[in-house]
């Protein structure tokens, strides 16, 4: 009679995923025992990575169409083009931006170190998280005070076509950081607490999100340099 046999690296995904026969479950949350954070199984994450990809990708249809419209309303009248100084608190939200994307991934390190040791301590991922949080908060109150200071130069969204364009790519820009920031405000809420919630696909998400907003952000900084 023909018997079969499991291969050992059946067993070893069974082993780190846990066998959904044995009411164990198959790895939901980050929280492992004793696990590996990358290899984690979660039956939500690929739904999860499949629809951030097509939010990011509506994203970067939608800045590209802003740009197709700039550069052909700058190709067929320059009698009313008139370039920006571009305020210098901008290439200062730049850096600040920057920078929290590399507080995130810290943060994701340290989340990844306390479950897999098990740590209760969730103190050190969570000052990061939040450490993010707030740079994510002074970027759109820098963008803030740069639209400030060109109302105060006497332009405005109407004046002339380059700042109409510069306060609609960086207000676009600047809201959907803000639901970056709702993300992160997510993921912290799920962090919190004696049994965390958070899932490895939600903060995978979240990281992706907020990444692709540093990319997008250095891309309309280009844009409005040297177009605008």
């Amino acid at each position: 009679m023909a018997t079969t046999t499991q291969s050992p690296d059946a067993e070893q995904v069974e082993s780190r995923l846990g066998n959904p026969k044995s009411g164990r479950g198959g790895g939901r949350d980050l929280g492992p025992g004793g696990g590996n954070f990358k290899v984690l199984g979660d039956p939500r994450s690929a739904p999860a990575r499949t629809g951030i990809w097509v939010g990011l990708a509506a994203i970067t249809m939608s800045f590209a169409a802003f740009t197709s419209a700039l550069l052909v309303r700058q190709s067929t009248s320059t009698s009313d083009w008139h370039h920006l100084t571009i305020p210098g608190i901008v290439f200062v939200n730049t850096f600040v931006l920057l920078a929290s994307s590399l507080t995130l991934e810290i943060a994701r390190k340290r989340i990844a170190t306390s479950f897999r040791n098990k740590d209760r301590d969730r103190s050190r991922p969570m000052l990061w998280l939040v450490v993010t949080l707030l740079l994510g908060l002074m970027f759109v109150a820098g963008q803030s005070t740069a639209w400030l200071r060109l109302r105060a130069e006497g332009l405005y969204l109407a004046t002339n076509p380059n700042s109409s364009f510069f306060y609609v790519l960086t207000a676009m820009h600047a809201v959907h950081v803000l639901g970056g920031l709702g993300g992160l405000t997510r993921v912290i809420l799920k962090l919190r607490g004696p049994a965390p919630s958070l899932r490895r696909s939600t903060l995978d998400a979240t990281a992706y999100y907020w990444h692709f907003m540093g990319i997008l952000w250095v891309y309309v900084l280009l844009i409005v340099w040297t177009r605008l």
